[in-house]
């Protein structure tokens, strides 16, 4: 089950369950669109996965309690600013295959 991180990974933006800009790779590392398009390029700087958008958790029981209430967000922010300069580095040679080939 998907943890739902509370913020940005790298700007530390809140992403609340119902934000449609919290965007996710395969480990569940956590950022804003923001940051994933303009300093990340789509590229992860802890595995060098691509990303999509979070699934958003539906805020109430809507059928056989697979709700917020009955499995809540994370709580725990994890907050590693990316150095830019670093990520472009190791960015550089991967952003130009596409995710599911690297």
């Amino acid at each position: 089950m998907l943890e739902i991180r509370p913020t940005c990974e790298n700007c530390n933006i809140a992403l609340p369950p119902s934000s449609t800009d919290a965007m996710i790779c395969s480990y569940e590392c956590t950022f804003c669109k923001h940051c994933v398009d303009t300093v990340l390029e789509n590229v992860c700087p802890n595995c060098g996965g691509g990303f999509c958008h979070r699934p958003v958790r539906p805020a109430r029981n809507l059928r056989n309690d697979n709700y917020l209430g009955k499995h809540p967000a994370s709580g725990v922010v994890v907050f590693k600013p990316v150095d830019v300069e670093q990520h472009r580095a190791f960015s550089s040679s991967v952003k130009q295959v596409l995710p599911n080939a690297r």
